[in-house]
């Protein structure tokens, strides 16, 4: 019989084993972030969609879909605070960073990103950041308010501090934000090209949308964003020498206006250049899934494709002209708070952990992914942090948990209108969830009444009635009456997500 220090001795090497074998299977995790689609741009295999993504068809078919999957926001900015932060927006703020605009983060926030770096993984972002910058740290002095715009007012070989790298990312490349000067690339926290133009006004070749005033370096063209954020991710990815995992978060330019299809994709979809442009978003993504396949890490790394809020109210003129809603089966685009707002594309890819071409009604938000990641990697998440966020890490896996998974979710566009969803209830708690005017001939198509003013609120139950055309308000009261308070505790402070051990 062996003895207990033989034992020890002999159990020591396999326990060690088993916990660095753990370690090392931490996954890598990519989150590829598609801007201003809609939930229903997506094709996943219906050979009659006027717009196919075989590649995010695939993604699905490999991973599990969701489809009561949502944005913290019906706009950019708040849902990328969000994802990153695993709070919801509204706690903090509501609207976008406009041009020049300074960084919605304080220095001691807790992102995903910095997680990521604490447990040892390497960590880059590309594309779109819109979430500010220190651009006073840059400006030269005495330069007026109306003078900001400037590019003579800044000095731009100077270090461009609150960008990703303070953020806990280690490596950054992109344009900042495709329709806001500075016109230019950024990578890390330098300026790469130099906006010496005075202002920009021109106009995409092919869709519809606009760039607003500001410097613009000479080299900068529109056209370049898309394919150029995808290739230096797939060439970061290349460069990986697989002893470190590592997070990837590609934040698309696309489908958002303006709409820049290069040439080799017009006329691949029939939804017009927006649709084009979606197909170059699907193909984009096909080639990050290409150089995870081809460096053998597909097998050990998640991945995410989502969107930051609906479709743009362009898709009122894309239904006219081609037949073609990005919602789908709900009412509502970017901005709003009716589903067509924030519930977007969700698709999550994990070999060996997700079962392939599994479904999920579950509802589920971006925020969720800050506790589902600490999770995976064993990062010990305080209470303090995170507060919105629940583990989907069940869900994923399809193991037993207690349905619905949320207690509730809060959705919220502007400081004047929320929306609570719990179960297949919806309480807007507002005169209508609609930001801007739905077209007439929208309204009539899908058999629709304009709310407005002088209105206490909505109520929808989304398993009967998903278009939210019958406001059921003033049927049950006693369920307004529980879900509004439920909605002022988490706006007066509560987390929505439960305590952790």
């Amino acid at each position: 019989m062996k003895t207990i220090l033989q034992l020890s001795l002999f159990l020591f090497p396999l326990l060690t084993g088993m916990a660095f074998g753990q370690a090392d299977q931490r996954p890598n995790i990519v989150i590829l972030y598609a801007d201003d689609m809609g939930v229903a741009d997506v094709s996943y295999g219906d050979s009659e969609a006027l717009i196919q993504t075989p590649n995010l068809d695939q993604l699905a078919a490999q991973g599990m879909k969701f489809t009561d999957g949502h944005s913290s926001s019906g706009i950019c900015t708040p849902s990328r605070f969000a994802l990153l932060t695993g709070q919801h927006h509204w706690r903090r703020f509501h609207g976008i960073v406009n041009a020049f605009g300074k960084t919605v983060f304080k220095p001691d926030d807790f992102t995903i990103a910095k997680m990521f770096q604490e447990k040892g993984y390497d960590t880059a972002c590309f594309g779109k950041w819109h979430l500010g910058w220190d651009f006073y740290a840059i400006r030269k002095p005495g330069v007026a308010k109306k003078d900001i715009t400037k590019a003579e007012s800044y000095d731009w070989t100077k270090r461009f501090p609150d960008g990703p790298l303070d953020q806990g990312f280690d490596h950054y490349f992109g344009d900042g934000t495709i329709n806001f000067p500075p016109y230019c690339w950024i990578e890390g926290d330098r300026f790469v090209t130099i906006p010496t133009l005075p202002v920009i006004k021109s106009e995409p070749l092919a869709g519809a949308g606009s760039f607003r005033a500001g410097p613009m370096a000479e080299s900068w063209n529109p056209y370049d964003i898309l394919p150029t954020i995808t290739e230096k991710t797939v060439e970061w990815i290349d460069s990986r020498s697989g002893e470190d995992p590592f997070f990837v978060y590609l934040a698309f330019n696309s489908p958002h206006y303006p709409i820049v299809p290069n040439e080799e994709f017009h006329g691949k979809s029939k939804a017009g250049y927006y649709g084009d442009f979606v197909v170059e978003t699907d193909a984009m993504v096909g080639k990050v899934m290409k150089v995870l396949e081809e460096k053998g890490l597909a097998d050990d790394t998640l991945v995410i494709f989502t969107a930051d809020n609906g479709a743009e109210t362009h898709a009122f003129e894309r239904l006219e002209e081609f037949d073609q809603w990005s919602s789908g089966a709900y009412r509502g685009l970017k901005r709003d708070i009716y589903e067509g707002g924030h519930r977007v594309p969700f698709i999550v890819k994990w070999p060996g952990q997700i079962e392939a071409g599994a479904e999920s009604d579950e509802v589920v938000s971006q925020v969720d992914f800050a506790a589902t990641f600490a999770e995976i990697i064993g990062y010990p998440l305080g209470n303090d942090v995170a507060i919105d966020s629940y583990n989907l890490l069940p869900v994923l896996k399809g193991e037993d948990y207690e349905k619905p998974l949320r207690t509730a979710t809060v959705q919220n566009t502007n400081p004047s209108a929320f929306a609570l969803r719990q179960g297949n209830w919806v309480l807007i708690d507002a005169a209508s969830g609609a930001a801007k005017k739905e077209t007439p001939s929208y309204l009539k198509r899908f058999g629709l009444e304009a709310y407005g003013k002088g209105n206490p609120g909505l109520l929808f139950n989304l398993a009967k009635d998903p278009r939210q055309s019958r406001n059921l308000y003033d049927r049950h009261p006693e369920r307004v009456k529980e879900m509004r308070s439920l909605l002022r505790r988490y706006r007066n402070g509560e987390r929505c997500a439960p305590l952790r051990e």
